[in-house]
């Protein structure tokens, strides 16, 4: 396994509002995730590298479920089962798929005005979900805390690290 360094890019730069610096922080971290998985070959992004099963295409598509609950109102019936890519995802569809619903996820944040007012939620709840700022705050932790487990994932395959 050799080491590849990529130089770390900085954080993003802030914008004219509190919605463009949570949007831009929360893209900075998703383009990050995508780049885990880029260039590994199929098998190996597969492959758990932890005692969990933890696995690069497992954390993506776990990060769609994410995206697709809380910014455009999916119910998921088994969060666990979402760490796990089915037999016919790939490298591309799975990266595809979470491209496409950051998409349609960034449409919804640009018609939000008011961040207090509450997020999307799953149908069927039938009560208010959390704040908008709430849900764009907890989606910057959830996919944060994710990119570091991609970090440590993709160093183990082949020794590159940084973004």
């Amino acid at each position: 396994m050799s080491t590849r360094r990529k130089r770390d890019t900085g954080p993003p730069s802030t914008g004219p509002g509190e919605r463009d610096v949570l949007i831009r922080f929360l893209d900075y971290l998703r383009a990050a995730v995508a780049a885990k998985a880029e260039g590994v070959p199929e098998t190996q992004a597969r492959v758990p590298g932890v005692p969990s099963g933890t696995n690069l295409l497992g954390l993506i598509k776990h990060l769609t479920y994410v995206e697709r609950h809380w910014l455009l109102g999916h119910d998921v019936a088994d969060w666990q089962a979402t760490f796990h890519p089915a037999p016919d995802d790939s490298t591309d569809t799975i990266l595809a798929t979470y491209r496409e619903t950051i998409t349609e996820a960034n449409k919804e944040i640009a018609s939000w005005d008011d961040l207090t007012e509450p997020g999307p939620r799953p149908a069927g709840r039938g009560r208010p979900g959390p704040s908008r700022r709430w849900t764009l705050a907890h989606l910057i932790e959830e996919t944060a805390r994710h990119a570091g487990h991609a970090d440590i994932l993709r160093e183990l395959i082949d020794g590159t690290t940084g973004r």
